[in-house]
């Protein structure tokens, strides 16, 4: 385990919140709640009925785990009430909010947020990201202040010299399509807070592209140019510089030469692609050709932490999203 994820759980035990894991069809869920309780980061919920716990979690010692079935439990009414005061505008009736309450534990797990029952949720092993932020935003909605939810990966590199210590925020490489510049802006912005919150240094962003400082014409270059100065305008204390190529963005000696003069260039640990196809490459090439530690896609600018897990994930990766999930709560 990286040094990087014992100080995340370290702080995770420290300030303990609640944890609702709802894929109960899924035997990563058990595996990783025992290991979760076993190392006592979190308090964990676990939603499902008397059969899919029996069946899918034979062999695993959940013990430690609040188990909620919501069709007996005694506020199973009170969310679905809830649910349907906060989608009334919508025309959501009472039948069509117990129906999907009852058949999506995603959307249970998020109203039992919502009434203050637990403080987070991490889903998604085998749900796709829709599934897992569509309740999400229905119900908790973005934070007060923040422009749009996205999503990031902080990523462990080991042995390396490049970041802070090789730790990175990857961003947007997991929800935002193609963000429009201002879009781009409010993404690094987010993921400066997020890297500030979990890495516990300065962050240091990168918008990236494939030019350097006008090396290459493009609207796509042109993007990336107008969402710098769009961050740069809105937050002038942050080391925020582009457009750079990745190599000036991480490397001193390249950054130097391409960008000299930059409080950016070389230095970056917060890593802003300028769309999810390459967020979404880059992640998984830094994982699979560099053996990287990749948490996430862990969303930010919902009103509560709300993570979605990569389908290929591992139940010990399901354990550190649980850990980074707590100290987001914190």
């Amino acid at each position: 385990m990286s040094k990087f994820l014992e100080t995340i759980k370290e702080r995770a035990k420290a300030d303990k919140k609640t944890i609702i894991l709802p894929e109960s069809m899924d035997r990563r869920t058990y595996e990783a709640a025992e290991k979760a309780l076993k190392e006592d980061i979190a308090n964990i919920i676990i939603i499902g009925t008397p059969q899919e716990i029996e069946e899918y979690g034979r062999g695993f010692d959940i013990s430690g785990a609040v188990v909620i079935d919501p069709n007996t439990y005694e506020k199973t009414e009170e969310y679905i009430n809830l649910f349907v005061e906060l989608r009334k505008a919508k025309g959501l009736t009472y039948e069509e909010a117990k129906a999907t309450a009852l058949g999506d534990y995603m959307y249970y797990a998020c109203l039992m947020v919502k009434a203050g029952d637990a403080d987070g949720v991490v889903s998604g092993a085998c749900h796709s990201t829709a599934n897992t932020l569509r309740p999400s935003l229905q119900i908790i909605k973005t934070k007060p202040g923040v422009k749009l939810v996205s999503a990031f990966f902080l990523m462990v590199v080991p042995d390396c010299e490049y970041g802070a210590d090789g730790a990175f925020v990857f961003a947007d490489s997991g929800l935002e399509q193609n963000p429009d510049p201002e879009k781009l802006a409010a993404i690094a912005e987010c993921s400066a807070e997020s890297f500030e919150l979990l890495v516990q240094k300065e962050p240091v962003v990168a918008m990236l592209s494939h030019s350097t400082k006008g090396s290459a014409k493009h609207a796509d270059v042109t993007k990336v140019v107008e969402a710098t100065r769009i961050c740069k305008a809105d937050n002038p204390n942050l080391k925020v510089d582009g457009e750079l190529q990745l190599d000036a963005a991480i490397v001193p000696s390249v950054g130097a030469s391409k960008a000299p003069g930059s409080p950016v260039a070389g230095h970056a640990n917060v890593l802003v692609f300028p769309d999810l196809d390459a967020g979404n490459i880059g992640y998984k090439l830094v994982q699979r050709l560099a053996k990287a530690e990749a948490y996430g896609p862990v969303t930010q600018g919902i009103a509560k932490p709300i993570n979605d897990l990569s389908r290929g994930c591992s139940a010990d990766d399901i354990v550190g999203v649980i850990a980074i999930t707590c100290v987001q709560a914190q």
